[in-house]
């Protein structure tokens, strides 16, 4: 057990480098640990955050 959370923990941190590399700002990002029990390991799932294309093109509305 305690191997797959090391290997889960080493992948995270080497996801979370190239995030930086790539310049993706931390409040972008969030991290979900998921605890494991007796049967499964502990497991990480990292989110990220994007804007919605549709939000950042120019609005045209109905009510305008």
């Amino acid at each position: 057990m305690g191997w797959c959370q090391d290997r889960g923990n080493a992948e995270l941190r080497a996801q979370l480098g190239r995030l930086r590399e790539a310049r993706v700002h931390a409040s972008m990002l969030q991290i979900d640990t998921l605890c494991g029990r007796l049967a499964l390991p502990t497991t990480y799932r990292l989110s990220r955050f994007v804007a919605d294309p549709a939000c950042d093109s120019d609005h045209s509305h109905s009510d305008r």
